[in-house]
């Protein structure tokens, strides 16, 4: 019997260029950003949706096509149709969120059928980790020929990871962080999403601070600049534009834009020595999953998160 096969992407630029290789089998394009906003360990329903309408409109101004979501989720309705499910997901965090929250999905929909992951990372002879539409033609297809088989304990992993996520204890992450399994990036994406919440001391997390020691440390000219430096140097995050245009614009208490560029005012200054916490101020109140970062900070000497003390700034 033929193979038929079910390919999930992770975005539309990615579906195009697979069809544009003419890589056979149907595909579902992943379009959400869970690494954001409010989630439900149950994905396929109406609350789900209302949640996640509700949060991308009133943080991000993004009008979720509903209809759209639903028809790409119906094609999960129809497994019997498939022979084996292909997941294309990166090597950050953005990525891997989503991709948890589809491993749990297909497992709820109580399928038999073998699920395979291409990811993108490190490629041999090249600086910078690659997503995967940044790849040649000739290394995705090498890409998708290895592509891994995920075994039971991987899919167990990830959609007790999710079940975390959509909970209130994050720290429930942290053994994680040395498990081996087929997702070789996931380690570092754990670490770097618990240190999305303020650090205890300056109240910035791992972005923020990123960014305000790229303005310390670069002759940045512009919004626009730094901009372009928050996308390229900022790890594992994966984070686009629009994540960063938000981040920036709560941090501009500690800069200045001059005539010369950007430059860090006394807040500034003070927040990245960590004489002051600034998290109230910052007021970033992101939600990851099923916790409001600013209910927890991360404590670097403990290595995990501790409650926010309502009057403790």
């Amino acid at each position: 019997m033929a193979k038929k096969l079910l390919h999930i992407t992770n975005g539309t630029s990615l579906t195009n260029y697979l069809n544009e290789l003419d890589i056979v089998g149907e595909k579902l394009t992943w379009q959400e950003m869970l690494c954001e906003g409010p989630t439900l360990a149950t994905i396929d329903n109406n609350h789900f949706l209302s949640l996640r309408t509700s949060f991308l409109k009133d943080y991000y101004d993004i009008d979720l096509d509903v209809n759209e979501i639903k028809k790409e989720l119906n094609k999960l309705n129809d497994l019997d149709n498939y022979t084996e499910i292909v997941l294309w997901f990166e090597y950050d965090l953005f990525c891997h969120i989503n991709m948890l929250a589809v491993i749990s999905l297909i497992k709820q929909k109580k399928t038999r059928l073998p699920i395979y992951l291409v990811c993108s990372g490190r490629i041999r002879g090249e600086k910078n980790l690659k997503a995967l539409p940044e790849l040649t033609a000739e290394q995705l297809l090498k890409h998708y020929k290895n592509k891994v088989k995920l075994n039971p304990e991987d899919i167990q992993l990830a959609t007790t990871l999710w079940g975390i996520y959509c909970g209130k204890d994050h720290n429930l992450l942290k053994p994680f962080i040395v498990k081996r399994s087929s997702f070789i990036y996931l380690n570092n994406c754990l670490k770097a999403h618990l240190q999305r919440f303020p650090d205890y001391k300056s109240g910035l997390n791992a972005l923020e601070r990123n960014i305000l020691s790229i303005i310390k440390n670069n002759t940045v000219k512009s919004m626009h600049h730094l901009l372009g430096y928050a996308i390229n140097y900022q790890g594992y995050y994966g984070y686009t534009d629009l994540q960063f245009h938000r981040i920036i614009d709560k941090l501009n208490i500690f800069f200045s834009v001059t005539t010369k560029g950007l430059e860090l005012n006394r807040k500034g200054h003070e927040a990245l020595l960590g004489t002051y916490n600034f998290s109230l101020q910052l007021n970033n109140n992101m939600v990851f999953g099923g916790v409001n970062k600013l209910d927890y900070q991360f404590n670097k000497k403990q290595n995990k998160l501790i409650k926010t003390i309502a009057d403790g700034h």
